[in-house]
């Protein structure tokens, strides 16, 4: 069964959600992210995944203090990303609380850094972000698209150990007009053996469906949520 993850994204300490990753369509849709934390919980869910997007547009984390809030308060299994990108980043990340850390830009401008987490804190902790547009690698908060393909950047890093990839198809993200599942369809049959969180314009619970139909470990619900399109009873089959 697909794992469901309610995201719950961070800036200027606040719950808010972006339009494919642009900071100027940002909507606010709730002050205290530890109360939207602890509805999930209260729901059922599990699994939390947390973005610190001051952290991804500043390149360092910014918002461990509601990391920490979040894991001390409830006992949802948290992947933290956004911004981490030197040692001391990744330690402040698992000393607050989270289970798991989401590696986006340093697992593209610096491998060895990446492999190096990898060995000291383990492939079950570590999930590198695969964020595309129009199938290229997109970095830094998603303000930069490299000409890296998707496939090769993924295959590299599973064959290097890696088996958690987060991928999100930027031009769907936020705009609630469904997610790429045909992106997901090849993903699933290209490389089986990974686990795949899918994220990004998910809209409807048939596409979790879907995603739970092919060999998708685990998907991401956001905006769909806060604007109503996906309920918490929605999701509860799926629990």
């Amino acid at each position: 069964m697909i794992t469901i993850v309610p995201a719950i994204d961070i800036f200027e300490g606040k719950c808010v959600r972006l339009t494919q990753g642009m900071y100027t369509q940002k909507k606010i849709y709730n002050e205290n992210p530890l109360e939207v934390a602890k509805l999930f919980e209260d729901n059922g869910f599990k699994r939390l995944h947390l973005v610190d997007l001051e952290g991804a547009k500043n390149s360092k984390v910014v918002n461990h203090r509601v990391l920490q809030s979040i894991a001390s308060k409830t006992n949802l299994i948290i992947d933290f990303g956004g911004g981490i990108k030197s040692d001391d980043d990744i330690e402040v990340v698992f000393n607050c609380g989270a289970a798991m850390a989401t590696i986006g830009s340093i697992a593209v401008t610096n491998k060895d850094i990446l492999m190096r987490w990898l060995t000291t804190y383990g492939s079950d902790k570590i999930i590198v972000g695969a964020d595309s547009r129009d199938r290229k690698i997109a970095i830094s908060g998603w303000l930069e698209t490299t000409m890296l393909d998707l496939f090769d950047f993924m295959k590299d890093y599973a064959e290097n150990g890696v088996q958690h990839f987060l991928c999100t198809d930027i031009s769907k993200d936020g705009m609630m007009q469904g997610t790429a599942m045909p992106l997901y369809k090849e993903i699933s049959e290209k490389l089986p053996e990974l686990k795949i969180i899918a994220s990004g314009g998910i809209s409807y619970i048939r596409e979790i469906e879907e995603l739970n139909s092919m060999n998708v470990d685990s998907v991401i619900i956001g905006k769909a949520f806060y604007e109503g399109l996906i309920t918490l009873d929605d999701l509860k089959r799926f629990l």
